[in-house]
């Protein structure tokens, strides 16, 4: 743990009050209260749009919390209202309460009489096998797999027709439709039916390669007719489904490692990854990370990238933690786990006095305010390193960029990224019916002002645009690498 801060740790407290109220009233003024108090980044965004502002927001809510009864429906409210301050590293939920005495039984039997009647599509299974085998060119038509469902489609008329094939057999059966789809001067919507057969409108449906088809959140991979593979598109979607480290050989000049989590519990798998293929890495000319999606973690999850794209001494600047009462536990907490080291739990117990000692202020517990690391040594190869990013790269995944941009040997690709990094080391907290769970934050960077991260993200160095299909990006990215 680099004295510790930059490792995010979440710690749960439970703050139970005998005879306490718990309407919604009453939780927003415990919301309200906490988070003022705090949160690192409260006074910050007060300063930025001022008091004025702040309290017209608030009057706004005062009242809306005052006739809302549903908990569900008031725990959204109170995060409308914290939506004020930040996008990311905030976050309110409530904590469900789940009864154990059979009410929620599911009666297979009720739900397949409820949907007996549901619309469906008649069709000889016969025919439609010989039919699908006929067709010679990709369309949406076909026998298409999206787990649980095996689906049909044909074309019936002015749209496409998706029915069951293969379901649960208690909330879908065999030829009821599940979707529609239109196509509408080349442009394709559907109409999706969920598990509980409520209508969902998608606007955006396409065809992916061959042998894909994506409705925003339901994709579908054809089983039959069968066409020739995408090895690019292959290459994405294994990429973009995987939840481990991935490394693989690219070209004769180009290796991948595909990361899409920093998760504290992904370390140990991201090092062993990068160490079972070190010879290779440091043999081949280019290196692609490709850290789409990485919505961060814990930085010592990317401690052995940092040695294989260092050319030169890398600037990280600190941050500052709020001390107060509530904050300082997490530090008391971890001077007190028996699973830490006897330094880290002796560090801990230093920070933890250091901040006691200065409640109510910003404490920097670093010597300085900016930590420059260095390395004896610098690989020859990789020679290039592109870092391919987008919107779902926040927090962690961006304190990894902005030490990587300052190598000579990478150059950034895609899009910006999230932009959720000024404000961090979430920290939560229960509220004092155990109704709510608050997540905020401790710790503020000393780039703020100068340098802010936070609304804005981080900018690729080569933008990759709308024309450029997402399952093409790996091969844009190699080919600028392999160019001279």
């Amino acid at each position: 743990m680099k004295k510790g801060l930059l490792i995010i740790l979440t710690i749960f407290l439970s703050r139970l009050t005998s005879g306490q109220n718990c309407n919604c009233a009453d939780n927003f003024v415990w919301l309200k209260e906490t988070f003022e108090k705090n949160d690192a980044g409260f006074q910050y965004v007060i300063d930025k749009k001022g008091e004025a502002d702040y309290k017209k927001h608030t009057d706004i809510y005062t009242e809306k919390v005052k006739t809302i009864t549903d908990k569900e429906l008031c725990a959204e409210a109170l995060l409308e209202w914290l939506r004020y301050f930040r996008r990311g590293h905030l976050w309110l939920q409530s904590i469900a309460k789940k009864e154990t005495d059979g009410k929620d039984k599911v009666d297979n039997n009720k739900i397949r009489l409820q949907y007996k009647d549901w619309e469906k599509y008649a069709y000889d299974e016969k025919e439609f096998n010989t039919y699908i085998s006929q067709l010679k060119a990709p369309s949406l038509e076909g026998i298409w797999s999206s787990p649980p469902y095996k689906i049909g489609i044909r074309k019936v008329n002015s749209e496409y027709i998706g029915f069951v094939l293969e379901a649960d057999g208690i909330y879908w059966n065999k030829t009821q439709v599940k979707f529609k789809i239109k196509d509408e001067n080349g442009k394709l919507s559907a109409t999706y039916f969920m598990q509980n057969h409520s209508a969902s409108e998608i606007k955006e449906v396409k065809l992916i390669g061959s042998n894909y088809l994506s409705m925003e959140f339901v994709f579908l991979k054809r089983l039959s007719p069968t066409f020739p593979v995408d090895i690019s598109i292959d290459r994405f979607l294994k990429y973009q489904s995987t939840s481990i480290p991935l490394f693989e050989k690219f070209s004769d000049k180009t290796v991948i490692l595909r990361i899409p989590s920093f998760d504290g519990s992904a370390k140990k798998q991201i090092d062993s990854v990068i160490m079972a293929n070190m010879q290779t890495i440091t043999k081949t000319e280019n290196l692609i990370i490709d850290l789409q999606n990485n919505g961060g973690g814990s930085d010592g999850s990317y401690e052995k990238l940092i040695p294989l794209i260092y050319t030169n001494p890398i600037r990280i600047v600190g941050m500052e933690l709020l001390s107060t009462p509530l904050n300082n536990k997490r530090m008391e907490e971890f001077a007190d786990d028996p699973d830490a080291s006897a330094d880290d739990r002796k560090w801990a117990r230093e920070a933890a006095d250091k901040l006691n000692k200065n409640l109510g202020k910003f404490v920097n517990l670093d010597s300085s305010i900016v930590n420059i690391e260095t390395s004896d040594t610098i690989y020859t190869y990789p020679k290039k390193v592109g870092i391919i990013i987008n919107g779902g790269c926040g927090s962690t995944t961006e304190q990894f960029i902005l030490a990587a941009k300052q190598s000579n040997k990478v150059k950034l690709f895609g899009t910006t990224t999230f932009g959720s990094l000024d404000i961090s080391n979430m920290y939560s907290v229960k509220s004092p019916c155990n109704e709510l769970e608050l997540g905020y934050c401790l710790s503020k960077s000393f780039r703020i002002p100068d340098f802010t991260i936070d609304g804005k993200g981080l900018q690729p160095d080569y933008y990759l645009d709308n024309e450029i299909p997402k399952y093409e990006w790996l091969d844009f990215v190699n080919k600028i690498l392999s160019s001279h």
